[in-house]
């Protein structure tokens, strides 16, 4: 194989597997609430500066990596709490600028809390590349690829064995038959925000030795993770994953082929693409079918 087309595919997966963490925590609150949550970004970025804040004060990093994602899973508990269950009668868009709202006062206060610096995070097991195939890939690729899969099998358990799971899952089908056969939807909601809070912020910890982390660090990331669950199908839990994948794969070889110039174009360009002629998504579609 291509020592060239293995680097720009290692590249691809371990920036696919971040955009497909984000995604899954849009899906999640859009099942739940059918609410596109603008602020998922800003829970990656507090998940990056936690757990930089947590090492700086001397914290292990386990300790730290575990104490930014409940940090984070707190804020989207209180987002939804004192933001969106406030507004319980509101449409779909209110509930939207109010996610808004949210991301534009978290990134303000970000940089009250810490700065507006570019902090560094060590990577978890060291910094010396691993040859592969002829390519270079340091090892926090592999713990993003690796933190996927167990994410993926840990959610997979989690929505199959789980009542909380089994719920959401009900909740995301028929919102109306949900509540009739007795479950509680506000709490599903309340949940799916901190669930979701805690995959951006677990996103956020794995991209941080990478690309280092910021206070506007999820803006970016947080509309690739949109443009991958857009991709896979809003609301499909295979389609994030996939679309997360698909995303980075195609980011990574446009800029290694074609020019990194447009790198961040090619997100877009594909989400308008895929709503202008698919707009449920790769996987979304099947699932039309199906009901």
């Amino acid at each position: 194989m291509d020592s060239q087309w293995t680097q720009f595919l290692a590249g691809g997966l371990t920036a696919g597997s971040v955009y497909a963490l984000v995604a899954l925590g849009y899906s999640i609150i859009f099942n739940a609430s059918r609410v596109i949550n603008f602020a998922q970004g800003e829970f990656v970025m507090i998940g990056g500066m936690s757990a930089v804040s947590l090492v700086a004060t001397g914290v292990p990093m386990p300790i730290a990596v575990a104490g930014a994602v409940v940090i984070a899973s707190i804020v989207g508990l209180l987002l939804e709490k004192l933001a969106v269950e406030r507004a319980p009668r509101a449409d779909v868009v209110t509930l939207i600028i109010i996610t808004i709202g949210a991301s534009i006062f978290l990134r303000g206060l970000a940089q009250l809390v810490w700065d507006k610096a570019i902090h560094p995070l060590p990577p978890f097991s060291g910094d010396q590349p691993i040859a592969v195939l002829g390519a270079t890939i340091v090892p926090q690729s592999l713990w993003v690829l690796g933190a996927m899969v167990v994410i993926v099998a840990a959610l997979s358990w989690f929505f199959g064995r789980t009542l909380l799971g089994k719920a959401m899952l009900a909740t995301s089908h028929n919102r109306l038959a949900a509540q009739l056969v007795g479950i509680d939807v506000a709490k599903v909601l309340f949940a799916s925000f901190g669930l979701a809070a805690a995959l951006g912020a677990i996103a956020g910890v794995l991209i941080a030795p990478i690309t280092f982390t910021s206070y506007d660090v999820g803006v970016m990331l947080g509309l690739k993770g949109f443009a991958a669950a857009i991709l896979g199908g809003l609301g499909s839990f295979a389609g994030a994953i996939v679309g997360g994948l698909v995303l980075g794969l195609l980011e990574s070889l446009s800029a290694g082929y074609v020019s990194s110039a447009y790198k961040d174009v090619v997100a877009f360009l594909i989400m308008l693409v895929v709503l202008f002629f698919r707009p449920r998504g790769i996987l979304g579609a099947l699932q039309s079918v199906r009901v």
